[in-house]
């Protein structure tokens, strides 16, 4: 049993910076603002990732998809975690489950939870009961709490195959 933690942050888009749309979870979410980042911005996904790669000992997102090669701007965060499932599985790794909590003033995210928990058990092969995601405020205190931008948390627990 292996189990890794993945930590991610963004902060939202203002009028000096280029438009871009609110993802996390691979869903767009209606809000003013999106976040800004060399990919689409996931940060839940991000978090995801790095809890992954974590767990197998593999280092971290910006190891296997830097932010300094044009290959991986504006990329849709969905094809790296599909990347990074591939990765786990070659290292002989079965992914048990995700627990995942974002942190964010704003937008709410409850009606998206669901299709968020979907869109991450389709990418990682995975049965729907073995993902989480939570969503909570900071009560306005910190940079979510001022709604600068928006964090999130990722467990992974991974198992080791026995047959390879």
């Amino acid at each position: 049993m292996r189990i890794g933690h993945g930590y991610d942050v963004h902060r939202f888009a203002n009028e000096s910076d280029k438009p871009c749309d609110l993802i996390l979870g691979g869903v767009k979410i209606n809000h003013p603002w999106g976040l800004v980042a060399h990919s689409d911005g996931d940060v839940l996904i991000h978090a995801v990732c790095d809890a992954l790669l974590g767990a197998a000992g593999l280092g971290d997102i910006g190891k296997h998809f830097p932010d300094t090669s044009d290959q991986f701007e504006n990329i849709d965060s969905r094809i790296l975690l599909r990347n990074v499932a591939l990765l786990i599985h070659d290292e002989n790794f079965a992914i048990s489950n995700i627990d995942v909590t974002v942190i964010a003033q704003t937008p709410k995210l409850a009606p998206h939870i669901s299709a968020m928990v979907s869109n991450l058990a389709t990418d990682l092969k995975i049965e729907n009961s073995r993902v989480n995601v939570k969503a909570t405020t900071t009560e306005n205190l910190g940079f979510t709490g001022r709604k600068e931008g928006i964090s999130t948390h990722a467990v992974a627990l991974l198992l080791e195959n026995q047959t390879k």
